[in-house]
């Protein structure tokens, strides 16, 4: 059998993948967000914005970004597939859904990259 390993289209295996990397990364993110918290005694926006002008944090929080983005197109496309029978009624909702968390990302980028 030959496969087109070129191809566009989703496996299982790559969903699973894709979700537990994404996981991953969120949780790393949010583990060092909480630590951030409990180590700094007092959070002025003077800290939050050095904590963010420091590229490595730029990087990470890119890399949360996209992760969010995976994770979010993967989930609802499971979830939607499970629950809504109706193809044209689940391609309206993937539609709008995928359009909200794509805006979502792209003000994430905008903040941080804009300023």
């Amino acid at each position: 059998m030959v496969l087109n390993q070129a191809s566009l289209k989703r496996d299982g295996v790559q969903d699973y993948v894709s979700l537990r990397a994404s996981a991953i990364v969120l949780t790393l993110y949010a583990l060092f967000i909480l630590g951030f918290f409990l180590v700094t005694p007092v959070v002025t926006f003077e800290v939050w914005q050095g904590l963010f002008a420091n590229m490595a944090m730029k990087v990470f929080t890119l890399l949360a970004l996209i992760s969010i983005a995976v994770h979010t197109r993967i989930g609802l496309w499971q979830v939607l597939t499970d629950y809504v029978k109706s193809a044209r009624l689940r391609a309206v909702l993937q539609f709008f859904l995928y359009a909200l968390a794509f805006g979502y990302v792209a003000v994430g980028l905008f903040v941080l990259w804009g300023a």
